[in-house]
């Protein structure tokens, strides 16, 4: 496989299961980073992330380790590690080993999603994960929605930044989606690790309207380089969450999650069923467009410097620039 030229272990917030996947009690197995990881829920339902070897003698807490309570025991010889990685049991002798620690990391729960922080030089999360539904502002929440649909893609060959530049990539949009004409963005901000994108566009008409005319459009919230959440307006009402996560140095995998709104109308009201299969098929659509995107991430090679037209420099410019923040130092 081709190592793509940017660092696979870049700074950020990254998905790595979803919230219902992990029960009170569960132990969930999975490898980011290039690192075996568990996840494990505790009977109080908090959510611990660690690396998944027992300090002791190096089984995998994945493979027949149990959560007791609030802490997740070691298959091989019953050693007990809690929420902060720390052992706490050591059941054949007097005190625990306080000297080691499994590593773990910051976790947070949002859009029905389980995020990590990672960065390399250990630093604490120095933003937040965004919020489908909080971080618009709008007074909207998943109640005003569908069920969340989802796709899962594991292992492809892509990086995280390939969808990122994605969104400040107008011409596209045409031949990748078959929009009649290129979007224009009035809005670039990458000022903050959480950068935002809008455009307008539209998915309807012919090649001969004015973009002036068209009144619809996405407002996209970048949280680093590993979520980015977006609002449509003046289309079909939906919430988009798009989370790529490195595997290791030459893979990623893909989650991609669609929210479509629920009608006002009395007609929808009168006959739920029909506007949830409505919903369902509209989530399908959204979900088809973005497979066209991953169809194309999973075989690009990364091109710096880019050859690029000159209506294509300063969005490119500005989201290169902004993503060389979130890699560790060379």
């Amino acid at each position: 496989m081709a190592k793509p030229p940017l660092s696979m272990k870049p700074t950020g917030w990254f998905q790595i299961a979803w919230s219902d996947e992990i029960a009170a009690g569960d132990v969930h197995t999975m490898k980011y980073f290039d690192q075996e990881m568990v996840a494990w829920r505790a009977e109080s339902g908090q959510l611990t992330v660690m690396n998944a070897y027992c300090e002791h003698l190096g089984a995998h807490l994945g493979f027949g380790g149990t959560v007791l309570g609030e802490v997740l025991q070691c298959p091989f010889h019953g050693w007990q590690w809690n929420q902060q990685g720390r052992n706490v049991c050591i059941p054949y002798e007097d005190r625990p080993n306080r000297g080691r620690r499994i590593r773990t990391y910051p976790v947070v729960e949002r859009n029905e999603s389980v995020y990590i922080w990672h960065d390399v030089e250990n630093r604490e999360p120095f933003f937040d994960a965004p919020d489908v539904f909080a971080s618009f502002a709008d007074g909207t929440t998943a109640t005003d929605y569908h069920q969340q649909q989802r796709l899962f893609e594991q292992g492809l060959e892509m990086h995280p930044q390939y969808v990122l530049e994605n969104g400040v990539d107008v011409a596209h949009f045409k031949y990748v989606h078959g929009t009649p004409i290129n979007p224009i963005f009035t809005r670039h901000d990458f000022d903050e690790p959480v950068s935002y994108v809008d455009f307008t566009i539209t998915f309807e008409g012919d090649d001969g309207q004015r973009i002036e005319d068209v009144n619809s459009g996405v407002e996209a919230i970048n949280g680093g380089l590993g979520i980015a959440v977006t609002k449509s307006w003046g289309m079909i009402d939906n919430r988009t969450i798009s989370c790529i996560t490195p595997v290791d140095e030459s893979t990623s995998d893909v989650r991609f999650m669609v929210y479509i709104g629920r009608p006002k109308s009395e007609a929808a009201t009168r006959n739920p069923d029909r506007a949830r299969i409505k919903a369902e098929e509209f989530g399908l659509e959204v979900i088809r467009q973005f497979r066209q995107d991953i169809h194309i991430w999973a075989h690009q090679r990364y091109s710096d410097p880019p050859a690029l037209a000159g209506s294509e420099m300063a969005g490119f410019t500005a989201i290169r620039t902004w993503a060389k923040r979130f890699y560790p130092a060379q």
